[in-house]
């Protein structure tokens, strides 16, 4: 491997919009993410629209039936 091309690894603090909070390692310092695994519907089971940005309305309006 050449040397000095690559990145830092760091100890990182990942932080979720539910308020989990997980400590893995990365190439960025904090992370803020706004689903993780404690939240996301493929694994609670429970079924939840996760919309950002208008998305959803937005492939309805391209796709749905006129």
């Amino acid at each position: 491997m050449k040397a000095k091309i690559h990145p830092e690894y760091h100890e990182t603090t990942i932080k979720c919009a539910c308020g989990a909070v997980f400590e893995t390692g990365s190439t960025k310092k904090d992370l803020k993410v706004e689903i993780c695994s404690a939240c996301h519907p493929f694994f609670t089971g429970k079924q939840k629209f996760v919309d950002s940005g208008g998305r959803v309305e937005r492939f309805k309006r391209k796709y749905g039936r006129k």
